[in-house]
């Protein structure tokens, strides 16, 4: 069996990127005593999904986060918890118009009530809300990484697309691009015609040591930003138009903030939840003495999302005797590996 580095993989060095950044953001500077740092992966809109992204937090503000609890808050949650009142007040003259029908904002009212996080009452056939905490404005930059360690000609075309509808977009307030580091005096992917706004990340990913290639511009998230449809693909004497839609800010920032909350709840080490534990070949193992990465005994390496999968000819179930053994794996290693993780990503998250 042919043995690979762990980090061979895009997958693999995705997840080293993320390390790297929950440990050691922003890069070439240190971080305040106020202020933290989130880390995500996956993640993004309908037309766009980042691989990596960093959410750069006021300390206090993130913390007082924590009172909504570990799950997202979707839209319609945010309406009610960003809105609801002080004292109490029928939750029509409490809330905006949300632009949709009323009977989503009750739906949405229940649910924050049973989750602990909004105050109801009814008055006759009334509904009153009043708020428990008051929704904290806990982030202050949002920033993308793509991560590609072995950026060949045709992955850089695919690459400077993503990144220019990104730059023109301005949901993000910073874009970079994560390669593998060459040791080169220049580093290869600067020769590729990538958008200057866009930094460049050099990552030795066994040692987590990077160097800064290139430096990003911060984008313009308070402004308009321009969502590119369609582009011309006929060549390079192609004249036609691309198409585009302008985005309001207000649009922009609730996006940033649905972004965000799904960040929170979800995080980096989130991909257990996309793989098989219950597999008896399934293990973590650490990289840095801190980090635990998916670890395949039967491929003997760092398995892919992908191949980690009930159709891998190499899957095979926990033998129901492991999951009867009581503290510490009760229900089996695979429950207590899931568990290690969403206790490493809780974390992460001051107060919860």
């Amino acid at each position: 069996m042919t043995r690979t580095r762990a980090t061979d993989s895009e997958f693999a060095f995705e997840l080293r990127s993320c390390r790297w950044a929950e440990r050691e953001w922003p890069p070439a500077e240190t971080l305040a005593d106020d202020r933290a740092v989130l880390v995500a992966r996956q993640l993004g809109t309908k037309r766009r999904r980042w691989d990596t992204i960093v959410l750069e937090c006021d300390r206090d503000a993130l913390e007082a986060r924590a009172n909504f609890g570990p799950k997202r808050l979707d839209g319609d949650l945010l309406h009610v918890v960003r809105n609801a009142p002080a004292d109490w007040a029928y939750y029509r003259d409490a809330l905006p118009d949300p632009g949709y029908p009323w009977r989503y904002v009750r739906e949405a009212i229940h649910e924050a009530d049973d989750r602990g996080i909004l105050e109801t009452r009814k008055r006759g056939n009334r509904i009153e809300i009043r708020r428990k905490w008051a929704y904290p404005a806990w982030i202050d930059r949002i920033v993308a990484i793509e991560n590609k360690p072995d950026l060949d000609a045709s992955a850089a075309r695919t690459l400077a697309t993503q990144l220019e509808y990104d730059v023109a977009l301005g949901l993000a307030d910073e874009v970079w691009v994560a390669t593998r580091k060459t040791g080169e005096r220049v580093e290869p992917v600067l020769f590729e015609d990538l958008p200057v706004e866009a930094g460049v990340l050099a990552l030795e990913s066994e040692s987590l040591s990077t160097e800064v290639a290139w430096y990003p511009r911060s984008l313009s998230v308070d402004e308009p930003g321009t969502r590119i449809l369609e582009r011309p693909d006929g060549g390079e004497r192609d004249g036609s138009a691309a198409r585009f839609e302008y985005v309001d800010p207000e649009r922009k920032a609730e996006k940033r903030l649905a972004i965000a909350e799904r960040a929170y709840e979800r995080g980096w080490r989130s991909f257990v939840e996309t793989m098989r534990p219950d597999c008896r070949h399934f293990a973590l193992r650490g990289t840095d003495g801190t980090q635990l990465q998916p670890h395949c005994e039967a491929k003997g390496r760092c398995q892919t999302a992908a191949e980690c999968s009930g159709s891998c000819p190499e899957f095979e179930p926990e033998p129901p005797v492991w999951r009867t053994r009581g503290w510490p794996i009760e229900g089996g290693p695979g429950t207590r590996l899931s568990a290690l993780l969403e206790g490493r990503r809780r974390h992460r998250r001051p107060g919860l």
